[in-house]
C-alpha cells in the first residue's frame, strides 16, 4: 500500500515536470521578429541578432558573477555590470575599460552619459551611487544610497535608469520602492512597490516598473496604476521571473522572463500590446541559436539610437 502511495506520487511528479512551460506554438516570426540585443545573467553571454541570425556573441569569461546589465551603445561598444564589476569592451571584443568591485561589494547595473562617463549604483556598506569619467578615472558625484540591510548586499539594488530629464530612477529592492534623484541627491519622487527589479520613465511621463514579485507595472506621477501585467494575464506561459520591461515604438510592452532552460519549452521574452493579448514570444535555447536565459533586450529596429546620449544633471 505504502510502495502503490509513493509511486503514485512519483507518477504525479512526472505529469507535472512534463507540462511545457510555453505553448508549442507561438506568436510572432521567433529570432526574426525584431533584430536586438540580448544579454543573459546565468551564462553570461551577449549576442546581437540581426534579421533573424545571431552576427555576434560574446561570453564573459571571468569566474564569478551574472551578467545583470549591459547596454550597446552607438559606436558598437558593450558596457555592462557583471555583479563583481563593470566593463567596456568595442565591436571586437577589445577591453576599453573596466573596474572591479571592491570586496565585499557588488555592482548590478551601469549607464553610460556620453562616451566616456558611466553612472553605475555598488551594493554594499555603504551603498554608493557613482558617476565616473572612465578615460580620467575621476569621480564626478558620489553619493552613498539608503538600503534596506546594509550588511546583506545583494537584493540591494539591480537597476538604475538615467530620465530625459537627467535624473536618476533607482529600483530600492530591498526597501520595497522606487526613487527619483537629482545631481544634488535629493528624492524628487517615490513610489512604493513591492521588490522592484527595474524602473523606466516613459515619454508619456509616467513611469514603467518591473518587479520581483512578477508583475510589469506602469504608474502615473501620483503613484496610480494605470497599466499591469502579471503571470495571470499570461495563461499557458509559466513565468519565473521578470526583470527588465521596455516600452516599444508600437505601444507595446517587451519584457524579460528570467527562466531556466528546462525541457526548452520556457519563453525568454514576451511582448504584449496594451489590451495585453501576446504578440511575440521569443524562445531560442537549441543550438546554434541557444541564447541563454533573458536579463536584457534592447530592440534594434528602426533608425539607429544613442543610449548614452543622456545626462545626468550637469554631467554629460
Amino acid at each position: 500500500m505504502v510502495l502503490l502511495s509513493l509511486g503514485s506520487v512519483l507518477n504525479a511528479n512526472a505529469q507535472t515536470t512534463a507540462v511545457p512551460s510555453a505553448p508549442a506554438d507561438l506568436p510572432g516570426k521567433g529570432l526574426a521578429m525584431h533584430d536586438f540585443f540580448y544579454a543573459g545573467e546565468g551564462n553570461k553571454v551577449m549576442s546581437i541578432i540581426k534579421k533573424g541570425k545571431i552576427v555576434w556573441t560574446y561570453t564573459d569569461t571571468t569566474k564569478r558573477g551574472e551578467i545583470s546589465d549591459a547596454v550597446l551603445l552607438s559606436n558598437g561598444n558593450i558596457l555592462f555590470a557583471h555583479q563583481f564589476g563593470i566593463t567596456e569592451i568595442d565591436k571586437d571584443k577589445k577591453l576599453i575599460w573596466n573596474y572591479d568591485a571592491p570586496p565585499k561589494t557588488e555592482i548590478h547595473t551601469a549607464e553610460p552619459i556620453g562616451k566616456n562617463k558611466v553612472l553605475y549604483i555598488q551594493n554594499g556598506n555603504p551603498a554608493k551611487m557613482v558617476v565616473v569619467d572612465i578615460r580620467s578615472g575621476k569621480t564626478e558625484f558620489e553619493m552613498e544610497m539608503q538600503v534596506g540591510n546594509p550588511l546583506v548586499t545583494h537584493p540591494q539594488f539591480r537597476h538604475v535608469s538615467i530620465t530625459h530629464d537627467g535624473t536618476a530612477l533607482v529600483a530600492h529592492m530591498d526597501m520595497n520602492k522606487v526613487c527619483e534623484y537629482d545631481d544634488k541627491g535629493k528624492v524628487i519622487w517615490s513610489v512604493d512597490v513591492q521588490s522592484p527589479w527595474d524602473a523606466e520613465r516613459l515619454a508619456n511621463g509616467n513611469t514603467l516598473i518591473t518587479s520581483n514579485a512578477k508583475f510589469v507595472r506602469e504608474v502615473n506621477k501620483a503613484g496610480e496604476t494605470v497599466w499591469e501585467i502579471t503571470q495571470a494575464d499570461l495563461p499557458g506561459y509559466k513565468i519565473a521571473g521578470f526583470q527588465r520591461a521596455t516600452r516599444l515604438p508600437n505601444g507595446n510592452t517587451l519584457v524579460n522572463n528570467w527562466v531556466r532552460k528546462g525541457d526548452g519549452s520556457a519563453a525568454q521574452a514576451i511582448e504584449v500590446a496594451p489590451d495585453k493579448s501576446v504578440f511575440w514570444v521569443l524562445r531560442s535555447w537549441t543550438s546554434p541559436d541557444d541564447l541563454g536565459q533573458s536579463t536584457n533586450i534592447q530592440i534594434l529596429d528602426g533608425p539607429p539610437v544613442a543610449p548614452e546620449n543622456v545626462h545626468f544633471g550637469k554631467i554629460k
